[in-house]
């Protein structure tokens, strides 16, 4: 197997974290231009995985889920949801947190990457293409307001994550 949508997913995975590694070089003090280019990024990467990856595995597994596809989802909302509040050092770190673990769940030996490469092999290059032309996911101002942190933090908690308490470790 060439791995080459391994390859593709797992070098934007690193491009994104590149992009939060900058935008954090000082966590008191976030550079809010390279963290927009972040935000639009890792929304960007869940688009390709949710409009094409994924559901092409789905289809070629005789239209039966993945398994582990629900949990993924779950984590893109998570992760979704804390893109629309502002960046602090607390969220910053739970992001860290849940993009590490989600990271290892879909590179890993076995992994989704390796179950979507092997139930697509005979769609690589065409797979390739419909993602070389995805365009970027839209990013709107964030939003401060109390209860769109709160939105967030029950997202996180659907996906199995406690955001107060990945916050204080």
């Amino acid at each position: 197997m060439n791995k080459l949508l391994y390859q593709f997913f797992t070098n934007d995975h690193r491009r994104i974290e590149d992009l939060l590694d900058q935008a954090t070089v000082n966590q008191d003090e976030i550079i809010m231009e390279i963290y927009q280019r972040f935000r639009t990024g890792l929304l960007t990467h869940i688009k390709m995985e949710e409009k094409i990856l994924f559901p092409a595995a789905q289809k070629a597994n005789g239209n039966v889920p993945v398994p582990l596809a629900a949990k993924l989802r779950l984590d893109h909302g998570a992760l979704t949801a804390l893109m629309t509040v502002p960046p602090t050092p607390e969220l910053v770190k739970v992001l860290r947190y849940i993009m590490e673990l989600h990271d290892i769940a879909e590179e890993e030996p076995g992994g989704m990457y390796d179950i979507c490469e092997s139930l697509t092999h005979d769609q690589t290059q065409q797979l390739l293409d419909q993602l070389a032309g995805v365009t970027e996911v839209p990013v709107h101002p964030h939003n401060a307001l109390p209860f769109v942190l709160g939105a967030a933090k029950r997202a996180l908690a659907r996906a199995g994550y406690d955001y107060d308490e990945l916050a204080k470790t």
